[in-house]
């Protein structure tokens, strides 16, 4: 081996790497340090193929198993990797294919509503179950809140509708629709804590089957509608539009239609809540396995892309929040519980090996995006008119103390609503 052992020794400035070739023969690259790995590569044309394309053949030859961990996890190597990710982009094969996905990116993100529903079931329609077994008893599947610290999944994915309910500024009786509504939490939470009524639109048919379940079960349903369709199909008009990690599915192409379409939803002085994933860095590009095998379409724009296109609505920003480290913490605990339910045997035949170490690969992954990448989260609040919220903050901690009381009511009854036990009892009824 020579090619891969040249690259990590360029590569590798804090940590170190041991290489152990198809041979036998032993490589090592970098000062040493935290944190240390050792890997052995079983094939020996991985050798040139890792250098040409390092991002995806890596990923892929873990999967395959012709990259095995003997020392450290694959937690590890990612670590080390995004340690020192400068060198790691300045490679030869990661300029090259980060160049092409650049100029394709406009065709690669073209999401119209036929594309956009095969992008939403090739992740979505895998299966409740394996998501079950690693979210929260509320099924979020997106950032939680770690205001303190040390909160558990639970108490933060809490305290995240909480503040969203509280910045959406609710009054009774209010109607709103839950763009991307995933399997139902937030819907069912906003109508449960806010006295509102709620539509919710997916194009996963899963959570669609799933989402009306929960309804019925919580005794919702006189309140929540969910439907299977696209937010541009909908043609009602809304007191509050929110879309928690939907604008990630968009495509940088749809941008400025899908704030036209927000803006067009939302009644004289509504107000919308965008929760999204972003980055502080300039506009770039989904990383070539996630493009691959786990969001096919996906992107999270910048904070520049974003706003462009929302100044071509008319619509005010009257409240942004940039959330840094609380998807790191949420992604570590999602990690966690799917290693715990891999190694208990509790994952479906359906996922086998190399699945697991693909969603594996995953959730370390955008993990340590997180931890030391230039990712970020953020909200958006946005209004027709410039008084459609108050012109100071304080309304939204007060309206988070109000609505924590009212938790208690209806929390357990939310969560049982999406018990897998419970939830195979009515989900077919």
């Amino acid at each position: 081996m020579r090619l891969l052992p040249g690259l990590f020794r360029k590569i590798v400035r804090t940590g170190r790497l041991k290489i152990i070739g198809p041979d036998g023969s032993t490589h090592e690259a970098g000062p040493g340090g935290t944190p240390e790995v050792t890997i052995r590569i079983l094939d020996p044309k991985l050798d040139w193929q890792i250098p040409l394309d390092p991002e995806l053949r890596a990923a892929e030859a873990y999967m395959d198993r012709t990259l095995v961990i003997e020392d450290g996890t694959i937690h590890d190597l990612m670590v080390l990797i995004f340690r020192n990710k400068r060198q790691f982009d300045m490679q030869p094969g990661q300029i090259f294919w980060n160049g092409v996905a650049r100029r394709l990116r406009r065709a690669m993100q073209h999401n119209p509503v036929a594309r956009a529903r095969a992008n939403v079931r090739a992740h979505y329609d895998i299966g409740n179950d394996l998501f079950k077994l690693f979210l929260d008893k509320d099924l979020q599947y997106s950032c939680a809140y770690f205001p303190n610290g040390d909160e558990t999944l639970d108490e933060a994915q809490t305290k995240k509708k909480r503040r969203i309910a509280a910045k959406l500024f609710l009054k009774p009786g209010q109607k709103v629709l839950d763009i991307g509504c995933g399997w139902g939490g937030l819907a069912l939470y906003l109508a449960a804590v806010a006295d509102v009524k709620v539509v919710g639109v997916t194009l996963s048919e899963e959570q669609h089957r799933f989402a009306q379940a929960r309804a019925k079960a919580a005794g919702l349903a006189d309140r929540v509608e969910f439907r299977l369709i696209d937010y541009r199909a909908v043609t009602e008009k809304f007191d509050r539009v929110v879309s928690v990690g939907m604008l990630e599915h968009v495509g940088v192409t749809h941008l400025r239609e899908y704030f036209l379409r927000v803006r067009d939803l939302l009644d004289t002085n509504g107000v919308a809540l965008i929760h999204s994933i972003s980055t502080k860095s300039p506009p770039g590009i989904t990383s070539s396995f996630l493009r691959k095998y786990i969001f096919p379409g996906g992107y999270a724009p910048s904070l520049s892309e974003t706003f462009a296109n929302i100044e071509k609505t008319g619509l005010w920003a009257t409240d942004v929040e940039i959330w840094r480290v609380h998807y790191a913490r949420t992604l570590e605990e999602w990690r966690r519980r799917f290693l715990a339910a891999r190694d208990a045997g509790q994952l479906p035949a359906a996922y086998d090996a190399r699945f697991q170490r693909m969603w594996e690969f995953y959730l370390s992954a955008c993990e340590c995006v997180f931890d030391y990448g230039s990712s970020q989260v953020f909200q958006i609040q946005l209004a027709r008119e410039r008084d459609g919220v108050p012109l100071h903050r304080n309304y939204i901690a007060q309206t988070e103390l109000l609505y924590a009381t009212r938790e208690p009511e209806f929390m357990d009854r939310l969560w049982n609503s999406a018990d897998p036990e419970k939830q195979n009892a009515f989900s077919t009824q």
